[in-house]
């Protein structure tokens, strides 16, 4: 059984159709990676997984539970960590969690061992309003896991993180996947999906323009060329694609004119924008 089956959905808001028919699938266990500029749908889309918003028509299937008709059954077996920081800021982190175990039905060593697989259990009695970003960022996720959710759904878990503190979400992520956690994530850093997920999907105004693993459409999109730095410095840019490359790289190389010599290949975000047509942040 997938993770999430999704089959025609679309989300309308007063004409605007936000999410427009679209359907794709998930694997156990699967980062799978939703991107796509600001008010392409992506948070839209999270909220009709979750339960939290009824989708305008179409289907959807998440942990074996029917989006529109098992809400009620389906919040048990998800997590969500959603890009507001909906914490209780004179409350120490440890009841945070506490609190939230209640809502749960888990137990309070439960609490413990969440704080200690997110880092924060040197700081578990420390209230949330003294927390950095970063850690009321591990605190959310902590919360979110809990209860030992099937799927996760992340929107935007790194954003306005300093390097090191995205660096440990990150890592948290990919070891909560290894354990068989379902991660639906979304992001403005497309080198994080690059690094993470197993497929990316690329969403452009609302629906789906294209769904594969990051290496496939990059290999399919981008142009295959080579950077070559020469002796004086210079750098060079060759396009394999054209009739010339091979004599313009045997003869700077007859020459011993080349320094450096590397294979080179589309980023991630240059395919984005080649196809849904403009870039994460516009």
């Amino acid at each position: 059984m997938k993770a999430i089956e999704v089959e025609n959905l679309s989300r309308t808001f007063n004409g605007l159709r936000a999410v427009d028919n679209i359907s794709f699938s998930v694997e156990a266990g699967e980062i799978f990676g939703f991107l796509g500029h600001n008010g392409a749908g992506k948070t839209t889309t999270i909220r009709m997984l979750s339960g939290q918003l009824l989708p305008t028509s179409g289907s959807g299937q998440v942990a074996g539970r029917n989006i529109v008709t098992e809400q009620r059954a389906l919040k048990p077996l998800i997590g969500v960590v959603s890009e507001h920081q909906n914490l209780y800021e004179r409350m120490s982190g440890r009841e945070n969690l506490e609190f939230a175990a209640q809502l749960y039905g888990q137990d309070f060593k439960r609490v413990y061992s969440a704080l200690e697989q997110v880092g924060l259990l040197d700081r578990a009695s420390d209230k949330v309003e003294h927390y950095s970003n970063g850690m009321k960022q591990r605190l959310l996720i902590a919360r979110s896991v809990l209860h030992r959710p099937q799927i996760l759904f992340l929107d935007e878990p790194t954003r306005g993180l300093d390097p090191i503190v995205g660096r440990d979400i990150r890592r948290l992520i990919v070891d909560m996947s290894n354990q068989g956690v379902t991660i639906f994530l979304t992001t403005h850093y497309m080198e994080e999906a690059d690094q993470l997920c197993h497929r990316v999907a690329f969403l452009s105004e609302g629906r789906i323009v294209a769904l594969d693993k990051p290496s496939h459409l990059k290999s399919a999109h981008g142009e295959k060329q080579v950077n070559v730095t020469l002796a004086s410095g210079e750098c060079l840019s060759i396009a394999l694609d054209t009739e010339d490359a091979g004599r313009e790289l045997q003869r700077l190389l007859s020459n011993g004119h080349v320094r450096t010599i590397h294979s080179a290949e589309a980023t991630l975000e240059e395919v984005f924008i080649q196809l849904a047509g403009r870039g994460l942040a516009e």
